[in-house]
């Protein structure tokens, strides 16, 4: 299933990354990377706060469509 519909505070697995080599890239850049732990903090608008490797990253709906966990 997508981040977006992860529930707020629970923790996570990534499985894949989906999407074109280059939104695959910037998501590595920031340490979206299968079978890293991440987690919802809030959402807002369809906007997501999330937990990745001890750091909170915002990111859009449309790229947190592409996370799969």
């Amino acid at each position: 299933m997508p981040l977006t519909m992860a529930d707020t505070g629970v923790q996570a697995t990534i499985k894949a990354i989906r999407g074109k080599d280059q939104t695959r890239r910037f998501l590595q850049n920031l340490g979206f990377v299968e079978g890293a732990s991440v987690s919802v903090v809030s959402s807002l608008a369809g906007n997501l706060i999330v937990s990745v490797k001890d750091t909170r990253v915002a990111i859009s709906q449309q790229m947190a469509s592409r996370i799969m966990v």
